[in-house]
């Protein structure tokens, strides 16, 4: 009886000798047509089964923080959220001059204007252990960058109301924004007891998800609700150097089209080669490369050219929010490509004097992104399914 291996073998050995037996030409024909179709099918099942994100409870609208007449937490207070009031004003553009449209058919850019210059977004779950320390470092280049308070209109020329040694440019003030993302440990704690002991009354806030949604998820609902003419989002592990947040910020401000659109992500593609990498397990840099030659295959041109995809550092300016966040879907790891993917597919800006406001004549380019070296520390993992993200975070070097 043979045995599955002398089965397979069997089928190489048969496919072999017709392919040697056809035309070059028409097994080129054959090799192209297989590779089409199989990509196209790939992509119409990830196109029909793309997850469709729940609505927020109610709950997980709104933030707490600390105040400093009170050594508990506040009550939950509402949290701003510009993504409902461009989800009006989507339903308003769809229905103007009393035609119905489609909404999925309609794009808007609008949002609101911008309350601090810096948002801060750090998804968490169970990160007890790590958040403290990272909140301390960010919360250090942070006051010395943009200060606390925002100043007044029309008084943001020049530094922010930082240290003498800041180099942030613009209204300044800044807020961090937690997303518990269901924690069964003491993280919002730590997290409160942080705030209290810094005076970040009202700048450190809390938002708690009813349910695990996914860093993914976790992240975009943050997106939703910030206030700054900027938004990053950090790993609560500290892992990425926060201070190299003003690299993205220069980087971003560096290919913003003429409606303020950019994008900023953090790479780790120059370590590759390096220590930690070259430590890492035969079946971690395996999945590695495998994931890499995915993403070179599957995605659009922009999006495959960035090298490191999956690195927890990603920073936006607000302009860019609304062609990329309303329309999210992804909840796990893998979000960070459906968000540059996005960008990359995103409409032109309004008018051809606005694109060509710093140098982009190409209206059909998207929201460019600029991809910034940062420093790094490559935690442990284990080998777990739980640790998944965990053995691909450096999977588009």
């Amino acid at each position: 009886m043979a045995t599955i291996v002398d089965i397979c073998w069997s089928l190489i050995g048969g496919l072999y000798a017709t392919a040697k037996e056809t035309p070059l030409p028409i097994l080129l024909l054959v090799v192209l047509t297989t590779t089409i179709s199989t990509l196209a099918f790939i992509y119409a099942l990830v196109y029909v089964l793309a997850p469709v994100p729940r609505a927020p409870h109610p709950s997980e609208k709104t933030y707490i923080t600390t105040s400093g007449s009170s050594s508990s937490a506040t009550a939950p207070r509402p949290l701003p959220c510009w993504h409902d009031a461009w989800l009006t004003h989507r339903k308003e553009a769809a229905t103007k001059n009393g035609k119905e449209k489609d909404n999925d058919d309609v794009h808007t850019g609008t949002i609101d204007e911008a309350e601090v210059e810096m948002s801060v977004v750090i998804p968490a779950y169970n990160e007890e252990e790590r958040i403290e320390m990272m909140l301390e470092e960010a919360v250090a280049f942070l006051d010395d960058e943009y200060g606390r308070v925002p100043l007044a209109a029309g008084k943001h020329k020049g530094k922010v109301n930082g240290s003498a040694g800041g180099q942030g440019m613009g209204m300044g003030g800044y807020e961090i924004l937690i997303v518990n993302d269901g924690s069964k440990d003491k993280t919002v704690d730590v997290a409160l007891d942080f705030s209290r002991k810094k005076g970040l009354h009202d700048i450190l806030r809390v938002c708690t998800l009813k349910e695990n949604r996914g860093k993914g998820g976790a992240v975009t609902h943050g997106f939703r609700h910030v206030r700054g003419a900027y938004a990053i989002f950090a790993d609560a592990d500290g892992a990425s150097k926060f201070e190299d947040s003003r690299k993205l910020v220069r980087g971003c401000k560096g290919i913003e089209d003429g409606t303020a659109r950019g994008i900023a992500v953090g790479s780790r593609a120059h370590l590759v080669g390096s220590e930690a990498v070259v430590k890492r397990s035969a079946l971690r840099n395996a999945l590695m490369h495998s994931f890499h030659l995915l993403l070179r295959l599957l995605t659009p041109p922009a999006t495959s050219r960035i090298r490191d995809t999956q690195c927890g550092f990603k920073l936006f300016s607000r302009a860019a929010l609304p062609h990329i966040v309303p329309y999210m879907h992804v909840e796990g790891w893998i979000f960070d490509v459906e968000m540059l993917m996005l960008a990359e597919s995103a409409p032109a800006p309004v008018s051809a004097a606005e694109a060509t406001g710093k140098g982009n004549t190409n209206l059909n380019s998207g929201i460019r992104v600029a991809e910034v070296q940062i420093g790094w520390h490559e935690f442990g993992y284990g080998v777990g399914i739980g640790d998944f993200e965990g053995e691909l975070d450096f999977g588009s070097l």
